[in-house]
């Protein structure tokens, strides 16, 4: 693995880790940890593509988190590494990393090949963190990161409550989730300051995967059905037996997913 590095159209440094030959795989991993998260799935696909995961900024090792938080700054960070690579550059993004991920190929289509998505909590119809992100902030804002991850993980996921209260049973748990609690709820904030509504996706032409688990918590799979619909060219994959984390509990399933979309995208 070697780190590919670039400067943002702001002047701040971006980087990526870079694994792999082959096709390219651009991925914008989800919130809650930085691009080493998806290490299993990366290990599935280096015999077939070239996988470069960007450090989303705001979740980059040291990262001083500029507040308010824009996905827009995201989405272009995404188009300066893509266009540090040869085409064709099929783009992934997994739950709030999938976000940026739509905003990059509607700021510069021609970039991507494709498009796969893993559950993106867009808000469709409605905001997806709204009053909770509220009590969210004001718990993080107060001096307690893991009370802000435990109304993030409850009540923006919707994760069941008792599985919540396991979770955070694990001390361990607890303090690797709230390191990454600044960044999270700056997240979700971010997403949210999009509002509501998918209409200007409508126009999206790049062929586009929507990859959904069949456990996975029930706002996201309406979410992603809404996405489906707007988008015009665009397929859904359901993992079986699988949620939002499937990159942990099922990397090799996952990875199969994203290599079958390939082929109805990357040409031959």
């Amino acid at each position: 693995m070697t780190e590919l590095l670039a400067s943002s159209g702001d002047d701040h440094p971006i980087i990526a880790l870079d694994d792999g030959s082959g096709p390219n795989l651009l991925v914008a991993h989800p919130g809650g940890g930085d691009a080493t998260t998806w290490d299993s799935v990366t290990r599935c696909l280096t015999d077939d593509f070239r996988v470069v995961r960007l450090h989303r900024r705001i979740y980059a090792p040291g990262a001083d988190i500029a507040l308010p938080h824009s996905m827009a700054v995201e989405a272009a960070d995404i188009v300066t590494v893509a266009e540090l690579l040869d085409s064709p550059v099929l783009l992934v993004g997994h739950s709030s990393g999938a976000v940026p991920a739509l905003e990059a190929a509607l700021l510069e289509p021609s970039v991507f090949a494709g498009l796969i998505l893993y559950e993106p909590p867009i808000p469709t119809r409605e905001l997806v963190a709204g009053a909770a992100g509220v009590r969210a902030r004001a718990a993080l804002d107060t001096g307690d990161p893991v009370e802000a991850m435990r109304i993030h993980m409850r009540d923006i996921v919707r994760m069941p409550a008792s599985t919540v209260d396991a979770m955070f049973a694990d001390q361990h748990v607890q303090e690797a989730l709230a390191a990454y609690a600044t960044a999270q709820i700056a997240d979700n904030e971010s997403i949210d300051a999009l509002g509501a509504g998918i209409d200007r996706f409508a126009e999206l032409e790049t062929a586009t995967t929507l990859i959904e688990g069949d456990l996975s918590p029930a706002h996201l799979r309406e979410r992603l059905a809404d996405l489906g619909a707007t988008l015009p060219n665009a397929r859904i994959v359901t993992l079986p037996g699988q949620g939002h984390i499937a990159h942990l509990t099922a990397p090799d399933l996952l990875a199969n997913a994203i290599r079958d979309a390939a082929v109805h995208v990357l040409p031959a």
